[in-house]
């Protein structure tokens, strides 16, 4: 086991007395999708060995964990998230001694390291599941399992009327021994990752195991991938619609947000509690409303869970504002950071989502306007990371990534792109591999290319492009976290004090700081008191009354802030 870290400082509380303290409360974390990060052997694939490399680059981008999409050994269905042994890695990222290697490096660097645990489903060629098939009804590993008949005179229909998120009956046939058709199995996502029965001890008590066996490895942590999935209602009853199941819905769904989720997650913080280092779970809930989400980091539960309401919000002051109002108001009863985010590797980039006049989802496939996606982008990272609570960042953000829309379609490996209208299919757009350097055949990703053709253009943005270029996106992002660390009014925290503002203009203020956004499509005039700090783009902000040092006689600068942007303020 690595030596584990001690539990650093947060950032001040500006309004809670009592407030759990906990390195998670103000962190900023990191995400990684391993085969997209960095390639070390030069077969095309990122690996462990390679995000072991930038180790560095991280801890001087200033974040504080870094969190790491799955690298367990699996048929690759869906991208490592159909995991065949969870105590074993891929041999496409490396081995156990790399991830020991990588936990011990970042203990070194005082990063944290959390990494994915997949409870809702396994892969098809888990053990357990292909001794279910081969063993034919009766097995008492099916019970371990959604296994069921089917409908009908022969059984030929699907046991319910439960879709896929990927798209398509939720369930598939298998074929007995005898080669005769045979019961379905229950799968939420691709066939090839049959949902877990959480109702048999058995499951419940391998998932324990597997958690003592990473935190023995030294992980500082767990992102739960479908939280909010495991239990399923007694019966499994239809749900009697035949529209296309969304993650995020405005319905509690038969097998999504079930309250017995609680007791499994209640199970594991008692697992979590007796290790060193204060060792945290991360919900990843899609549920109808973020008091739903509140559920899931009750004192006794997870520790945070991601605010998918906030990420699928559009850049609009009115829409922000309530969304940020009502997730600081859910999490504020049970003591719980709000967690922001805005894009990870199931949801098309911000940069992109936001270069479009309207709101049109979280999955695209329009580039849209590309400057104006990024100063959106940038403003949108510096009102999230002014916010009371934990932010996440999706590999890549910090150098003003596009969503890469021109992908040709014999590229593409999202498993629900080639189901008809499951969720859309574009996930792969957000996965390309991300640029180190101006040159080179995948621009410093790797020596052999990369899984994902990465566009011609990509140099320009790289980490060496950018590295200290004033005003540059991975600048802004260094300097940002580093301004968020620093001030005594930024981080932890459970409200804002909003101030009157123009109709598209968001200002609030925390203790000592102050934080404007216009997200409107022109200058706005406002008065703010204070010095400024930070803005999402160089020499964006116009003083109308004085120079920047000397401000009126009531001590307000009336200053003019351009379309799409956030400033900070110290006061």
């Amino acid at each position: 086991m690595t030596q584990h870290l001690a539990a650093p400082s947060t950032g001040t509380s500006d309004d809670a007395p009592g407030h759990r303290s906990g390195w998670w409360q103000d962190a900023v974390i990191y995400q990684v999708y391993p085969r997209s990060f960095a390639d070390s052997n030069g077969d095309g694939m990122g690996d462990l060995e390679g995000v072991r490399s930038r180790l560095p680059y991280l801890r001087a981008l200033g974040v504080d964990a870094v969190w790491l999409s799955p690298f367990y050994a699996s048929p690759q269905a869906d991208a490592g998230y159909d995991v065949a042994d969870y105590r074993a890695i891929d041999p496409m990222f490396g081995s156990l001694l790399d991830a020991d290697a990588l936990i011990r490096d970042a203990h070194e660097l005082n990063l944290r390291i959390i990494v994915d645990v997949v409870p809702n489903h396994s892969s098809d060629q888990h053990d357990w599941f292909r001794r279910a098939v081969q063993d034919g009804p009766g097995s008492a590993l099916r019970d371990r399992y959604h296994f069921r008949p089917g409908k009908g005179p022969d059984g030929e229909l699907p046991p319910n009327d439960w879709e896929s998120i990927f798209g398509g009956p939720a369930w598939t046939r298998t074929t007995d021994p005898d080669g005769t058709p045979g019961e379905w199995y229950l799968h939420l996502f691709a066939p090839e990752q049959p949902d877990f029965n959480w109702d048999h001890p058995a499951v419940a008590d391998e998932f324990r195991s597997i958690l003592r066996f990473w935190l023995d490895m030294g992980v500082d942590g767990f992102r739960v991938d479908v939280a909010h999935g495991l239990v399923k209602a007694a019966g499994l009853p239809d749900i009697g619609s035949d529209s296309q199941l969304k993650l995020l819905g405005n319905d509690i769904m038969p097998f999504f947000d079930q309250d017995g989720v609680h007791e499994i997650y209640r199970s594991w913080r008692t697992i979590l509690d007796e290790y060193p280092g204060e060792r945290i779970a991360v919900a990843e809930a899609w549920t109808p409303t973020v008091e739903r989400t509140a559920n899931y980091v009750r004192p006794d539960e997870m520790h945070q869970a991601f605010n998918f309401q906030y990420l699928s919000t559009f850049w609009d002051a009115a829409a922000l504002r309530d969304v940020i109002d009502t997730s600081l108001a859910a999490m504020r009863p049970v003591g719980a950071p709000t967690t922001w985010v805005l894009s990870n590797h199931d949801v098309t980039r911000h940069a992109t989502r936001f270069a479009h006049p309207v709101a049109l989802g979280t999955q695209l496939r329009e580039p849209g306007d590309r400057e104006l996606g990024l100063r959106r982008a940038r403003a949108a990272t510096l009102l999230m990371l002014a916010l009371p609570g934990s932010a996440y960042v999706y590999q890549g953000e910090e150098l003003g990534l596009p969503d890469v829309t021109t992908l040709p379609d014999e590229a593409r490996q999202d498993p629900s792109y080639f189901r008809a209208a499951g969720q859309d299919g574009f996930r792969d757009g957000c996965r390309v591999p991300i640029p180190w350097t101006r040159e080179g055949c995948s621009f410093g990703f790797g020596s052999g290319g990369s899984w994902l053709p990465m566009p011609l253009d990509w140099g320009g943005l790289s980490v060496e492009a950018q590295t200290g270029v004033a005003g540059s996106s991975l600048e802004m992002y260094r300097a940002a976290i580093a301004a968020r660390r620093a001030h005594p009014g930024l981080g932890a925290g459970s409200s804002v004090d909003w101030q009157d503002a123009p109709e598209g203009v968001l200002v609030f203020a925390r203790p000592g700081f102050l934080c404007t956004v216009n997200t409107t499509g022109s200058p706005v005039r406002i008065p703010v008191r204070g010095s400024l700090l930070l803005a999402s783009g160089p020499g964006t902000v116009t003083f109308t009354d004085t120079d920047t040092d000397s401000p009126g006689a009531d001590g307000v600068h009336e200053a003019e802030l351009p379309a799409d942007t956030t400033v900070w303020w110290t006061v």
